[in-house]
């Protein structure tokens, strides 16, 4: 009798085995371990009761998310529902290798759950066998299965980071810490280099950044005049100092140097120059970074200690679920650890410690303030890390309430109650979201504007192509229609030649001339009105020119003829007039 089902979830898909004798593999349970191994003494205790593949690879990697997670996904759900008896009075076990997914089904379908010991043998077993004990797969489709949704489960997991602003954050700060290093090594490399020509420069000047710039400007010491003073002071920023390195270098008791050293020198200090100057534009990403990631903890401590709490706790999300006394020691492993070993002392404050809080506060108060900053700081990332909105709100009002705190510690002023700053601070961050929602939707609608006017534009252009190319065509129409037009006449013409009779040829092959008004006199007699000689010339020679070349094409007639064929009309015309 069946008394135990184990769940696998594989990359081809869901199986349900059943495992027989259940209780004598508990008790045999070295036995059992030495079985595994053999495929024949593991099918006598292990059978394939259902199996569910994947539809497709989506699918599978939407379960194991589902799995990862520690919820049960609906085809989990709906595999468990077909394959397992839930309504009958004995409610079957189930065994789960993950504690997580056992829980999670534990309160979805209401079974019971095993994990370890007898399951976790007999899911190593079904692990080894798992392409023999189900048929149609082999082990070459496995391992294919297995690569291919591991392949596309991690670059889901890379893609959908959601610490992914935090690794910009982390990268940062990490860099700008090694050249804090870097550019400290090598000023102190230039300091001993420059220092064998012009000792008395050190004394002068102290920051790093700045005697590099100087021996960069100075070169050789004995060169250095008064015409250069205003630009020493432009680098050091006090006339004081700039006359006290130019008095010095007179009477400097540095060796000489060659040319060729100074240029090393210079070169040097350049590189140096560069790095500090990469530094602070570093610094200010960094600034902009934590205002848009953690903006109440960057308002509350700091960008560069609030960078390197988030750092040292891996994530923002980490770092909210940090208990406050946890932060206040974070970065103080190391004396925590000594302390708990030697019995002695714990620390008091770790990587808080360079917050101006501790440092204005007495010697006495320092565990204190620290204990309280720690508070407000893991208040401060918890609503970075859950807003939606990130606003400086609430990192203001929690700095105030340190300064309170400060000043109680000093002055004995009661503080405000923290109910009621935050109710105030609410009532801000409520203002301060809706305005900025108001921004973004001006910003949007902006957006779509630009989108319309483009759009048009884009449709204008298109239309005046159109018309352009239309004009372009209406051109080029205009330039053939009188080519076209002789064409039709020509045409006109040949159909009327080969119409007409032989012996009327002569005659009716003139062009139909326009009817002319004409005047009756007193007498009764129609008198043709005469028109101007140059129209009744250019209207006879252009018709006649064109019925030589008819005639000659059509009929084939002389050419002589054609001339006489007006002059015949015209007289008929005149006898019938008188």
């Amino acid at each position: 009798m069946v008394l135990l089902h184990v769940l696998f979830e594989h990359a081809a898909g869901y199986a349900l085995f059943a495992v027989k004798e259940v209780e004598e593999i508990g008790m045999l349970l070295p036995q059992v371990e030495e079985s595994v191994l053999s495929i024949g003494k593991f099918n006598s205790m292990v059978s394939l009761a259902a199996f569910f593949p994947f539809k497709s690879a989506q699918a599978a990697l939407e379960n194991i998310n589902a799995i990862s997670e520690g919820v049960v996904h609906a085809d989990l759900k709906l595999f468990l529902e077909t394959n397992l008896a839930l309504s009958g009075k004995k409610k079957p076990s189930l065994g789960v290798s993950d504690a997580k997914i056992g829980a999670a089904l534990q309160e979805e379908l209401n079974i019971s759950i095993q994990t370890g010991g007898v399951v976790a043998e007999i899911t190593r077993g079904i692990r080894l066998h798992f392409h023999s004990l189900v048929k149609g797969l082999t082990s070459l489709a496995a391992s294919k299965a297995q690569l291919g949704l591991g392949h596309s489960y991690s670059r889901a997991k890379v893609k959908f980071n959601v610490n992914r602003a935090d690794n910009m954050i982390i990268q940062s700060i990490a860099l700008l810490d090694q050249l804090d290093k870097d550019i400290n090594t090598f000023s102190m490399r230039v300091r001993e280099w420059y220092g064998y020509h012009f000792p008395e420069l050190i004394k002068i000047v102290s920051e790093n950044s700045m005697y590099c710039r100087l021996a960069q400007l100075i070169g050789n010491r004995k060169e250095l005049t008064e015409e250069k003073l205003e630009s020493l002071e432009e680098v050091v920023m006090d006339s004081a100092k700039a006359q006290a390195i130019l008095e010095a270098s007179r009477s400097s008791m540095g060796m000489d140097i060659s040319p060729i050293d100074l240029i090393n020198i210079e070169r040097f200090s350049n590189r140096v120059v560069s790095l500090a100057a990469y530094r602070q534009g570093l610094q200010e990403y960094l600034r902009s970074k934590m205002s848009q990631v953690a903006p109440n903890l960057a308002a509350l401590i700091g960008e560069v200690v609030g960078a390197r709490l988030i750092s040292h706790a891996g994530s923002l999300t980490n770092l909210a679920k940090y208990p406050a006394s946890t932060v206040q020691i974070l970065g103080a492993e190391k004396a925590l650890f000594r302390a708990l070993k030697t019995r002695g002392n714990t620390p008091k404050y770790g990587l808080i410690f360079h917050s101006t809080f501790i440092g204005r506060a007495a010697a006495k108060n320092k565990g204190r303030i620290s204990r309280y900053l720690a508070n407000k700081c893991t208040i401060a990332s918890r609503i970075d890390c859950f807003s939606e909105l990130p606003t400086s709100v609430f990192g203001d009002k929690l700095r105030e309430q340190v300064e309170e705190r400060l000043s109680f510690y000093e002055t004995g002023d009661v503080p405000r109650k923290n109910v009621d700053v935050m109710k105030e601070a609410v009532k801000e961050a409520s203002d301060v979201a809706a305005e900025l929602k108001r921004k973004l939707e001006k910003k949007e609608k902006k957006r779509l504007k630009r989108e319309k006017k483009l759009k048009k534009l884009e449709a204008n252009g298109e239309a005046n192509s159109d018309a352009e190319a239309e004009a372009a065509e209406a051109e080029n129409g205009a330039e053939e229609s009188p080519a076209k037009k002789k064409k039709k006449r020509k045409s006109e013409a040949v159909e009327a030649v080969a119409e007409q009779p032989e012996g009327n040829g002569t005659e009716q092959a003139d062009p139909p001339k326009k009817k002319k008004k004409r005047k009756s006199d007193a007498d009764g007699v129609e008198v043709k009105m005469e028109e101007p000689e140059d129209n009744a010339t250019e209207q006879e020679e252009f018709p006649k020119k064109k019925k030589k070349l008819k005639t000659e094409k059509v009929d084939g007639e002389p050419a002589t003829e054609t001339p006489e064929m007006p002059v015949s009309g015209k007289k008929k015309k005149k006898k019938a007039a008188e």
